[in-house]
Order: structure tokens, then sequence, then C-alpha cells
């Protein structure tokens, strides 16, 4: 019999080899099942590391024995083996919460319906550039608790979705980013808009009064549930619409952040110097430039890192300008909001490509900025009824497509000089492509060939 404390890995992708690998480092007997397959490289790391793992199944009697369970954050808890942890009340945790536990840095961390990625990617670039000794996970970069294991940062910037904060108990930010809440995922939280706030307010627990909190106050969903989520931490909002004193605010066309503090200059740029354009970029560029101030970055290295920033693949990424029209792939775009923040930020005439597995989406909030801006929409998706029948009142043309460069030829051809192609699907993948960055390649690939 062995001595050592037994647990179980659920979910072997980039998170759940990570985990299992510290689990290993720090004297935990492992086992790591996976449902699905197991990519080979995932599967050849845990053969390196003589892990114990099966794949296509998960094996009760050797996951019901755990002490605790690390969970993939995509395994819903209405999975079967998930519920049987639960009735035997078995802890089921997130690899955050795992891996925190072995480490002493510095945690940021960054949730939101929209601009996670980006923010976070943009708070790692500055903190990097001003020489701090800095690492980025959680829903990006390499696992969490494979950097923990290995490496001795200072600070972490991680990218936490209401998944990953289902199944976070003891963990804490030092700051917490909190960006907007829109309807997303409604489908994991009893389609209970509630539900789903109290999971992103998760991101404040555990917080003390010499942490820091930094929200959105023009986000309807944040107001709403802040007083049912009182927060002891230094608050510090951001706003394009009201001065915030101590935050970030639009004064004109110049961002100022001013946190208050006797010994700091207050900073300032002018929004058109940012490298991120558009209106939801100035929310992203405030969030991680109140992180830059709270750690006492000079304003010079944030200035610098806020102009050279380049984004992130598949955000809202500029692909090519073919006869006068400019191609965006917004693939990362996979639900109604992020579609809404895509189309706000542009200033021509739109072909919009969209479409595939439809989360029980609410087209409505589209509409205006349809009507005002969109020429054709191209559906690229098995089954497109819903946004036929949402828009059809809006668009002269809506045509349906089943490959990227069918969806690209056709977009071309509805498009003319001085018009954007713009892919932002505000669905998910994997009707037609594997995922998003799968959707997003063969678009870049497509536009490419024309």
């Amino acid at each position: 019999m062995s001595t050592k404390p037994y647990i179980v890995i659920l979910g072997a992708g980039e998170s759940g080899v990570g985990a299992a690998y510290l689990a290993q480092k720090k004297g935990y007997e492992v086992f790591v099942s996976d449902f699905g397959a197991i990519a080979d490289t995932y599967k050849q790391e845990l053969e390196r590391l003589a892990i114990p793992f099966e794949e296509h199944q998960h094996t009760e009697e050797l996951i019901l024995k755990a002490q605790e369970v690390v969970k993939s954050p995509g395994i819903p808890d209405k999975a079967s083996i998930v519920k049987k942890l639960t009735e035997k009340q078995i802890p089921i945790i997130s690899e955050i919460e795992f891996a925190a536990r072995y480490t002493n840095a510095q945690l940021i961390a960054i949730t939101g319906s929209n601009g996670k990625s980006t923010t976070t990617m943009l708070t790692y670039h500055i903190l990097k550039n001003a020489g701090l000794k800095v690492g980025l996970a959680g829903n990006i970069g390499q696992s969490f608790a494979k950097q923990v294991a290995d490496q001795s940062y200072d600070y972490y910037v991680l990218e936490i979705s209401s998944f990953m904060l289902d199944n976070m108990y003891d963990f804490k930010a030092n700051i917490a980013v909190l960006l907007n809440i829109t309807p997303d995922h409604l489908d994991r939280y009893e389609y209970q808009m509630d539900n789903y706030v109290n999971s992103k307010f998760r991101i404040i627990q555990n917080q003390t009064p010499s942490d820091v909190f930094i929200y959105c106050a023009d986000d309807a969903e944040t107001l709403k549930g802040l007083p049912r989520h009182p927060s002891k931490a230094k608050l510090y909002p951001f706003s394009i619409l009201h001065a915030q004193l101590p935050g970030a605010y639009l004064s004109g066309e110049e961002m100022i952040i001013n946190l208050n503090q006797e010994q700091q200059t207050p900073f300032n740029m002018l929004i058109d110097e940012l490298a991120l354009q558009g209106k939801h970029n100035i929310y992203n560029s405030m969030a991680s430039g109140i992180v830059a101030k709270v750690l006492e970055l000079r304003n010079e290295s944030i200035r610098e890192s806020m102009g050279n920033f380049t984004n992130i693949e598949h955000r809202l990424e500029h692909v090519a300008r073919i006869s006068g029209i400019e191609f965006i792939n917004d693939s990362k775009a996979t639900n109604v909001n992020s579609t809404w923040y895509a189309l706000e930020s542009m200033n021509t005439g739109v072909v919009l490509i969209m479409g595939g597995v439809d989360k029980g989406n609410d087209y409505q909030m589209l509409r205006d900025l349809v009507k005002s801006k969109v020429k054709a929409i191209v559906c690229l998706g098995k089954d497109n009824h819903r946004i036929h029948e949402a828009f059809e009142d809006d668009v002269e043309v809506i045509v349906n497509t089943f490959t990227a460069e069918e969806a690209v030829q056709v977009a071309y051809h509805l498009a003319k000089k001085g018009d954007t192609v713009l892919l932002s699907p505000a669905c998910a993948s994997f009707d037609l492509f594997k995922n998003y960055e799968d959707r997003g390649q063969q678009f870049k690939k497509a536009v490419k060939e024309l």
C-alpha cells in the first residue's frame, strides 16, 4: 500500500498534464483519466514521467478512490463521473487552485466574458517589458502548474474562465480584474444569468484589504453584482463615460489612470497612440494600465508597452487587404458579445461571416449594429436557420456556406472596395472545425489564396 496521497487528474490537455507533473513532483500518487483521445504530445509526456493514464474511458474504481480530483475546466458538472465524485464528497478542484498552493508569487487574475485574452497578454507584455520575472498562464500559454513546478517567477498573469472559477475555493488573487459580464455559456449555468455572475465574482473571493479589485464601472451586470459580492480589497474602477478617482477614465481623447497615491504621477496617454484600437480595447488597456500602476511601474515603460503591443492571433487580426477590401480574422469571437465588440470597432461597410454551433444565442443585441454596418451575412455552419430568422429583416443578403474557402470567396464577391470582410462567428466552431484556431487558420489560408 502506498502511503502517498492519491490524486486523480480528469482531462489530459495542457492543464491536466501540467497538474499531473506538479502533483508527482510534490509527492502524490497520480492517475490521469481522459474520456476522449489524448494528444500524442501529452501522451508522450505522461509516458516520460511514468504517470499512469487512460484514454477513451473513466475507470470508476481508479477514480472514485481519489482523495482529491483536479478537473479540466471543459468537463461539465453534469458529466456522470463528476456527479459520482460529488455524491462521494470527493473534493474537485481546478488546476489553478491546485498550483496556487505551491507558489508564493503575486497572482494577477483576469476574468470577464470578453477581452480576457487580450488584457492578459497586454498585462503580461507590460510587466515583462518592465523587467519583472513574470509567467503567463490560465486559459492561455503554458500550464500554470507546470510553470509552478519548474520556474521561480515573482508574478503570474492568469487568464481565468468562469469554468475554472467554479472549482476554485482557497485561491486568492493579489490583483483581481473583472472586465465585463455578458451572457455566455449559460447552458453551464442552468440558463440563469445570476449563476454566471456569481461565478465571475469568485475572482474576488478570499481577498483582503491589502489586495486590489479592478472592475468596469460601465458594465451593468458587474454593477448589479457588486452589492451581492462586497469586496474587502482596494477598488479601482475604470470607465470611458465618467471620471473615476481613484481609477481610470477618459478625458477627451486621453486615457488617465490616477490611483490617488501621493508618490505616484498619474498616467496619461492619447487613445490614438494605443496599439489596441476600438472602444473595447480602451477598456482592456485601462485594466492593464491600472495593474501596472498598482505595481508602481514607470509611466514611460507602460506607455512604450501600450504603444508597441501586438494582439493575439484570431482576435480582430488583420489578415490582408485585397482589391481595397480588408480581411479580419476574429475567429475567437465564439459568443454574441464578442461579435458585438468586433462590429462596434468597425468604421467601414462590413460583410460578416458568422455561424457555427449556437449556444442558445440571443442575436437581438447585434441588430442595431447589423442594420447600420453590415451589408451582407455569410453563414458558415451546418445549421444557420436562427441567424436567418434573427436578421432577415435587417440585411438584404444572407448566404449559407459550408467551408471557410467557400465563405471567403462568397464574401469577397459581395464586398466592394473600402469594405471589410469580418469573420466574427458569435458561435462555437466544432460543427465544421476542430476549434476556433482551426477555423481562423482555414479562413486566413482561404484569404491568401484569393
